[in-house]
């Protein structure tokens, strides 16, 4: 589908919407209100005015074009009438993860040479008063949380910064409606500060050009239209989340619900009761373990009930999407297995959901599959935070998993002989592959969504944007059939000791569907053997114990019990039997905690901090390879 109106620039594309919309009192926005417990709409009219009060209030304050307004704030209305605002009158967003320490949100106020700081919660506003003193650029903090007695003079409230904003707006209407009419395509739309997994983020220009080419290319691929429903979650400050679950929803004419938080997700499924879903994939793998766990501690019959169920839903699946129909008897086979196995499954999704959308990181095929069984079509794409973030996805009646899709309209995807520069291969949307090289190399890509460069940083941007245009992913993989197919980063490889290249990518994805298995990381650089991390399933191994009549007095215990031990070692086993002999895991440790955003062992967008766990966890690994022995 496309957009409901054509738009260049972001303030564009809101005021079009508004007057598309205006005086149908259609819902834009809904919420938690946290005082009433009630979900609340804000209709277009009303979140016109905010952004008109939001607007005034920075103008009032000095904002003008090109002038950078940081957001640290989870997902919710605020985040849109500040981005919004800004906007309106050609400023830049610079947002920020909530998960980020005191230091790196110094760090990027101070890069980015933001003039105004707007905050959720006390705990982020901490952060801002620590910040301040050491950014001589940022003038103001306002914040959404309520105002303390001792606040330092430079922190407003939300409510009466609103309120100023507002009278401001009303007796200088005149110069302040036509702002938006002045900001272009090729200006600076925001700022954006990938994660990194070391070192300190760089700042990602995207212009309104990029931002707005993307969502207009996705909706032309990815069939979002004006009655949709999306309950939104991953955070904004992320591309993925900003171009798929904000911009291209707004651009669609749809409603978006904020989740209360990530961890109300699931609560929030049922009452939302979305029409779509964009999520990253771990929610996907855990939704599919706990529906795993529970067949395999189930009877025989169960087991076989959920396998057949599972192979008529892929049956049915892979006709309607070839043929456009299912016959009578795959159809009653469907029903009678969505009644018996995928109807608690749809319930728990809300019971209204048209698709999915999966980014971030790689969906292991076996979850994409499972779900198109069970009648959820998950549409996988891939991109990066440089490229806005949408290169490629998978169509929605062909998705074919273990691929990240087709490359979407306006954009070109290559494939350069690593070390050569090479374009051995390459697609541009809606483009036929008649005779493209299968070889694979490192994916680069060119179009309208390519970033501007990195923020104060030329020699970065010239190491990721050749002399040709191409902007370097810096992730390896090929095409097939004219589906892009993703190994693994380029930085992520692992070089043996007997000089064997190994991506550890593809080797992780294998567990990820294993009960046993919440997170593993392959370990193996200059060594002469792979060795893995394991993040045991502690909940499934409680299970078994208690079958299994292990007695165990603490997890530690049960994690040294050589029985469960075994377990591991079977499954490790298992795959090494039909694995290449440098890609066979000889040795493994259980680590206790898991890997997370907040220890500092995941990026925000879920990715794991090798070198940060490789130095959490060094004895560890070096006792695999017998320094200690």
């Amino acid at each position: 589908m496309s957009a409901i109106v054509e738009f260049e620039t972001l303030s564009q594309l809101f005021d079009r919407v508004t007057r598309f919309y205006a005086g149908q009192n259609r819902t834009a926005l809904r919420y938690m209100d946290r005082k009433t417990k009630q979900w609340t709409d804000i209709s277009w009219e009303s979140l016109h005015e905010m952004v008109e009060a939001m607007a005034g209030y920075l103008h009032s304050r000095g904002v003008r074009k090109g002038d950078r307004v940081a957001i640290l704030a989870e997902n919710r209305p605020e985040w849109a009438i500040i981005d919004m605002a800004t906007h309106y009158i050609g400023g830049v967003n610079v947002s920020l993860y909530t998960s980020l320490p005191a230091s790196q949100v110094t760090y990027i106020l101070k890069d980015s040479g933001a003039t105004m700081f707007f905050v959720s919660t006390a705990i982020q506003l901490r952060k801002a008063e620590e910040a301040f003193e050491h950014c001589p650029d940022l003038a103001e903090v306002v914040t959404m949380s309520d105002m303390r007695a001792d606040h330092p003079p430079y922190v407003r409230g939300w409510d009466a910064a609103m309120a100023e904003g507002k009278a401001y707006w009303a007796t200088h209407k005149e110069e302040l409606a036509t702002l938006h009419e002045a900001v272009t395509a090729d200006d600076l739309s925001a700022l954006i500060y990938t994660s990194g997994t070391t070192g300190n983020p760089k700042g990602v220009m995207l212009t309104h050009r990029n931002l707005c080419s993307n969502a207009m290319s996705a909706l032309n691929h990815v069939p979002f239209g004006p009655d949709d429903h999306h309950l939104s979650f991953l955070p904004l400050c992320h591309s993925f989340e900003r171009t798929a679950g904000y911009t291209a929803i707004v651009a669609a004419g749809a409603k978006i619900t904020y989740a209360e938080s990530i961890d109300s997700v699931s609560r929030n499924l049922g009452d939302v009761k979305p029409t779509i879903m964009i999520s990253v994939p771990r929610l996907f793998e855990k939704m599919y373990n706990l529906i795993a766990k529970q067949v395999e501690e189930g009877s025989s019959l169960k087991k076989k009930i959920f396998n057949w169920s599972i192979a008529a839903g892929k049956k049915a699946a892979v006709a309607r999407n070839q043929k456009g129909r299912v016959g009578p008897i795959l159809k009653l086979q469907q029903a009678l297995g969505h009644k018996l196995v995928f109807a608690r499954l749809h319930e728990k999704l809300g019971g209204n959901l048209r698709f999915a959308v999966s980014g971030g990181a790689a969906l292991p095929k076996a979850i994409g599959e499972f779900f198109m069984a069970a009648g959820v079509n998950i549409i996988e794409g891939y991109g990066l935070t440089e490229t806005s973030p949408v290169l490629t996805a998978n169509p929605y009646r062909e998705p074919r998993y273990g691929t990240v899709g087709q490359v979407i309209p306006d954009v070109t995807v290559g494939i350069q002989r690593i070390g050569t520069g090479e374009i051995i291969g390459q697609l541009s949307g809606q483009d036929y592959p008649s005779s493209l090289s299968t070889e694979e190399g490192e994916i680069v890509a060119k179009g309208p969504n390519i970033m501007k460069g990195y923020w104060n940083n030329p020699e970065a941007t010239a190491e990721a944007i050749d002399a040709d245009g191409w902007y370097h992913t810096g992730d390896v993989g090929k095409f097939v059939d004219g589906y892009l197919m993703i190994t693994d980063r380029i930085k992520h490889m692992i070089v043996s000791a007997g000089g064997k290249n190994i991506y550890p990518g593809p080797i992780e994805e294998q567990f990820k569907t294993d009960p046993l298995i919440d997170q593993v990381m392959v370990i193996g650089e200059g060594r002469e053997y792979l060795t893995a991390l394991v993040v045991p399933a502690i909940d499934y191994l409680k299970a078994y114990a208690r079958e299994q009549g292990i007695a165990y007095a603490n997890e530690a215990e049960l994690l040294a019990n050589e029985a469960i031990k075994k377990l591991y070692v079977e499954t490790f086993k298992t795959y090494s039997k039909t694995s290449a002999a440098h890609e066979k895991i000889r040795d493994f440790r259980f680590i206790a905690e898991p890997f997370t955003v907040e220890n500092g062992m995941m990026t925000p967008t879920l990715k794991l901090k090798r070198k940060v766990i490789e130095t959490e966890f060094k004895s560890t690994i070096e006792e695999m390879y017998g320094v200690f022995a």
